[in-house]
């Protein structure tokens, strides 16, 4: 079996399921997935200059008005479910977790306790943090000792 751990940033919708689930043929997949719903708090000034740069001018000014901490928590939980749910359904074996802080390095004890073959980074673009090395793929590459894949996600 192939074990992959899939970090995601919001639910899985159904054609990120079907690509994550069909990446390699017929092999049986398992998915350890790992939701972190925002990036770095530091990270702020770079996710709205990426909005910017996408156009998407209403996102940017919303940036910092997305819940926090305990706020966030429950819808993060329960996008977890869906997704894990959804990768299940699909024929995967999959786990979960809702990540809150420091997504490498639970990334990295995530692979190394799991024996992954792959990390896979499923995100919206974040053109201007990939830029400057600051994106999850980026930093993992440097970090987990498997191959990391960098994909986009679908939005409905």
């Amino acid at each position: 079996m192939f074990t992959s751990v899939l970090m995601i940033e919001r639910p899985l919708t159904a054609t990120d399921v079907e690509f994550v689930t069909t990446l390699h043929g017929d092999e049986p997949v398992s998915f350890i997935v790992l939701l972190q719903p925002r990036g770095d708090q530091a990270d702020l000034l770079l996710r709205a200059i990426d909005d910017v740069a996408m156009g998407e001018l209403k996102e940017a000014v919303r940036e910092g008005e997305e819940p926090e901490g305990a706020e966030a928590r429950q819808p993060a939980e329960l996008g977890l479910v869906h997704s894990v749910n959804a990768l299940r359904a699909a024929g995967a074996e999959a786990v979960g977790q809702v990540v809150e802080n420091h997504p490498i390095d639970k990334m990295k004890t995530v692979v190394d306790e799991s024996g992954a073959d792959e990390v896979i980074v499923l995100t919206a673009p974040h053109y201007v943090e990939e830029f400057f090395h600051r994106d999850w793929a980026s930093r993992a590459r440097h970090k987990v000792g498997v191959p990391v894949l960098k994909l986009f996600a679908h939005s409905e």
